[in-house]
């Protein structure tokens, strides 16, 4: 599919048949996941109304990605959470928060990217390096607990111990750094005794 300049304009049909204005064909909705993982900006709307839909696509695209085998990202402790903050005080908040998160996630990830690169050199698993589980797993665990006091913030009857003034300190010491550096750097040290 052709790369337009601009925002591409999607528009879909009663029949549920997705037309790109851009390349003049039509596309499916694995073709949208295509473009969204390549970076490509678009925008869908109802050929009949002119209404923006989006996010309902979008929406939709998740959900066929989520029923492919082995293809979930999002479990369901967090589904079940996410359900429950709908037409809670708690819903306008939560989407800058998953929008912030993810975009700190993806710089985190090209950061280990490059590093990783820097470290090894351009090699099969730094090229494709996701990251290292380890690293990944605690990340996830950070961040799901500064979502959980972020929540508590914002519900003050719900509040537990744990959501005290010292623990949302300890959750962002600066010493996590440190242990992240500790953490890649044994991770360089049993690589290299791979190589040796």
């Amino acid at each position: 599919m052709a790369k337009t300049d601009g925002d591409v304009v999607i528009k879909k049909y009663a029949n549920r048949r997705l037309y790109n204005t851009g390349t003049s064909t039509y596309v499916t909705l694995e073709d949208l996941a295509q473009m969204v993982k390549r970076g490509e900006d678009f925008t869908v709307q109802d050929a009949k109304s002119g209404e923006d839909i989006t996010h309902s696509v979008l929406t939709q695209i998740i959900f066929e990605q989520e029923s492919k085998t082995g293809n979930t990202l999002l479990p369901i402790s967090f589904l079940r959470q996410l359900i429950s903050y709908y037409g809670d005080q708690m819903q306008m908040v939560v989407p800058t928060f998953l929008e912030h998160s993810m975009k700190t996630f993806a710089d985190q990830q090209t950061q280990m990217r490059e590093q990783m690169t820097r470290a090894f050199g351009e090699t099969p698993l730094t090229k494709n390096l996701q990251a290292p589980m380890q690293l990944m797993e605690e990340q996830v665990r950070r961040n799901t607990e500064m979502f959980r006091q972020a929540m508590q913030m914002f519900s003050p009857f719900g509040a537990t111990p744990q959501a005290t003034p010292e623990a949302a300190k300890k959750s962002a010491d600066p010493r996590d750094i440190d242990d992240l550096k500790e953490q890649l750097r044994s991770l360089q040290n049993r690589l290299d005794s791979f190589g040796s």
